[in-house]
């Protein structure tokens, strides 16, 4: 399926997106650094829990709002919250103040309504493709976000040291710039029940009822068992831009040379060894994301959650034992092919499990995933400080295999559950 032939809701979606990835990526893999050096890392980690504490909730409130109120009201109010909290963020960092906590408040709020746009966009997304080539339609919305990685920390590298305030000013007018894009060039996708809103009873009925419906979907084995190997598995990619960009300017104390040609040679610090992998990484998914969801579609699904665990337990035990460069490049290659084998293969599973008026919910249901895991990972960075770096390393890659395991139960029920679906419909 071609772009050109895409619904003009992602055509619209995919220009203002990759504007917003670009300018947040300019500064966000930053963040943990500049926490971790105005608070420590014992209380950056236990701050950094807190923060997502609130955007599982957030998370679990949006799938619930996207299905009842639609995914591009949810979806306008989300670009602009993130906007008018980059905005505070700047002003925390500006000339005339200087406030970690307020930076930290708006970081918050920053998270809170990406979880609330998150479930929204990817059940439009099924709303409107077919199933046969959501995964396709998946990989390109993720090969987007990764040339934004690619792209945001080389240009961050240089804006953000000397410019941070001018460029979360910039950030946030263009998610506030994204938020009146989507009001005047897209539709509602919702089904028309799912808009219909129950106006009767007190007003702990709405809060009554996203519980009943998460109920339900948590009494789905396969999916909660997809929920929890992804958690674990979780632990490992979102060391990414928590414990390893620390990790990195840890153990290199002097710059090392890149590469020698001659007499000339190129040596980088530790803060462009980071930007470096990140930036690896970014160019790697943008390039092969689908390349490769292409050719992992020729293989089962089992195979694909599988090796993407496994494949993240080898790179994240080669980064706990290296100190230099191409160690660092080696790892990261091998971290990228793990993330690609089922980049776009994720989402469209939940597709198929999701019943259609209950997409919004199994979406943000299914990015727990994602935000329990940064909940949980940030105390990776004070374990470091308990257990030391290896053994914190270590904990890490038996989680990624333990995934692996639990991915391979978890098909091992679906396939049975697809079975009994048959034979009842013969």
């Amino acid at each position: 399926m071609k772009i050109r032939d895409w619904d003009s809701n992602l055509k619209v979606r995919l220009f203002g997106e990759a504007m917003m990835n670009i300018t947040f990526w300019m500064f966000f893999p930053f963040l943990t650094i500049y926490f971790s050096e105005e608070f420590g890392k014992g209380k950056a980690g236990i701050l950094l829990i807190f923060s997502q504490f609130f955007s599982v909730i957030a998370n679990l409130m949006g799938g619930y709002c996207a299905d009842r109120f639609g995914r591009k009201r949810m979806m306008v109010l989300s670009a602009i919250g993130q906007g008018l909290s980059f905005l505070i963020f700047g002003v925390s960092s500006s000339p005339w103040l200087e406030s970690p906590w307020l930076g930290f408040l708006a970081y918050t709020m920053s998270g809170v309504f990406g979880s609330f746009y998150w479930p929204a966009s990817q059940a439009m997304v099924a709303d409107v493709v077919d199933e046969k080539n959501r995964s396709h339609v998946f990989a390109i919305f993720y090969t987007s976000i990764n040339i934004a990685v690619v792209v945001g920390p080389i240009l961050g590298s240089i804006f953000y040291v000397h410019y941070r305030f001018q460029l979360l000013l910039v950030a946030g007018l263009i998610c506030i710039l994204l938020g009146f894009i989507l009001t005047k060039w897209t539709r509602e996708t919702a089904p028309i029940q799912t808009e219909i809103l129950e106006t009767n009873g007190k007003w702990y009925y709405f809060l009554r009822n996203q519980v009943k419906d998460y109920a339900l979907i948590i009494q789905d084995k396969v999916f909660l068992m997809f929920i929890i190997a992804g958690v674990l598995a979780g632990q490992t990619f979102m060391q990414l831009d928590l414990l390893i960009p620390i990790f990195i300017k840890d153990v290199i104390k002097q710059s090392q040379s890149l590469f020698t040609f001659g007499t000339w040679s190129v040596n980088v610090k530790a803060e462009q060894v980071f930007g470096i992998v990140l930036s690896e990484n970014g160019l790697l998914v943008a390039l092969l994301t689908v390349v490769v969801t292409k050719w992992m579609n020729k293989y089962s699904e089992r195979l694909s959650f599988v090796l993407s665990s496994i494949f993240y337990a080898i790179s994240i035990i080669i980064f706990g034992q290296t100190h230099l460069v191409l160690g660092f490049i080696i790892a990261m290659a091998i971290f990228t092919f793990g993330e690609l084998v089922s980049a776009g293969q994720q989402q469209s599973f939940i597709s198929r499990l999701a019943p259609q008026h209950l997409r919004g919910q199994y979406f943000a249901a299914g990015s727990l995933r994602f935000t329990i895991s940064r909940t949980i990972a940030p105390l990776f960075i004070p374990m470091t400080v308990w257990i030391g770096y290896g053994w914190t390393f270590l904990v890490l890659s038996i989680l990624a295999f333990g995934s692996a395991a639990l991915y391979w139960v978890m098909f091992h029920s679906f396939y049975k559950q697809q079975k009994k679906q048959n034979e009842h419909a013969i």
